[in-house]
């Protein structure tokens, strides 16, 4: 089976190290395992039915923008199996320009994180992003849910979703992490995709078979999230879920494909 994972994080070898550990200080869970590198990626995904990476990383300074946005583009320059989403800031200068020049250098979507950068999702100045990102066709990946947080409440990304009816969306972690009744509840009757990274291993078997099945088979993406996970390790704990073969080459292959509007083959 094919399969493509569309939730994976990336960092700069001399500071992978460091990022990954700021992360699991986030979570407040153990990154002895994966650090983040491009390197430790591939190490991980050799052998595995992954063929496929949606690659991006997160500018928790506006300042950073432009470097890490360099870095995603010049990976997947020599990395052809990956697809490089640009990050951006609330606070980005010129922010149309940023775009332009992400879009220049190959990468073809956004991907956010509210709570790590502290800001709505809904706010004002993101709000300008996504009317590009719409007009543009680029697809959106956005962290959302936290219980400690309402950056990410799945209400405002409803919002989003109302506002902007032709934003392709991945709400990701099964649209609210560590909250995903919430989730349900504003979310399972809207127009966006979803990814189940960095929840199995909470929501356990039973509860991820119910969400899947509760938002469908043709709304789910398969991610992992690393380096908080494996990828492997994330797409076996996935299988063992016991959906049919169909389901998984959609949640696994062709949705991803659907998403970012291009075909893999």
């Amino acid at each position: 089976m094919r399969v493509a994972d569309v939730h994976v994080h990336i960092y700069p070898e001399k500071i992978a190290a460091k990022a990954a550990q700021s992360i699991g200080e986030f979570y407040n869970i153990s990154m002895s395992e994966n650090d983040g590198s491009v390197s430790r990626l591939e190490q991980r995904l050799e052998g595995s039915d992954i063929e496929r990476c949606v690659v991006h990383s997160v500018a928790v300074r506006p300042h950073t923008v432009t470097s890490i946005n360099d870095f995603i583009a010049r990976t997947c320059e020599s990395h052809p199996q990956y697809v490089g989403f640009m990050t951006l800031h609330q606070d980005t200068p010129n922010m149309a320009e940023e775009i332009d020049r992400a879009c220049a250098m190959g990468l073809k979507g956004i991907k956010l994180h509210p709570d790590t950068q502290a800001v709505d999702m809904d706010d004002e100045r993101l709000m300008v992003a996504y009317e590009i990102a719409e007009r543009k066709g680029l697809p959106l990946i956005i962290h959302c849910g936290d219980y400690r947080y309402d950056y990410s409440h799945p209400r405002r990304l409803k919002h989003i979703l109302h506002e902007f009816p032709n934003l392709v969306v991945n709400a990701a972690h099964f649209g609210g992490w560590s909250v995903y009744d919430y989730a349900l509840e504003f979310l399972e009757d809207e127009r966006c995709f979803l990814d189940m990274s960095s929840s199995m291993r909470y929501l356990g078997p039973r509860r991820t078979r119910e969400l899947v099945e509760a938002y469908g088979y043709d709304r789910m993406l398969f991610g992992s999230d690393f380096p908080m996970w494996t990828p492997e390790d994330e797409l076996n704990r996935f299988r063992a879920l016991g959906f049919t073969t169909l389901a998984l080459e959609k949640m696994c292959w062709h949705n991803a494909e659907r998403f970012l509007g291009m075909s893999f083959d």
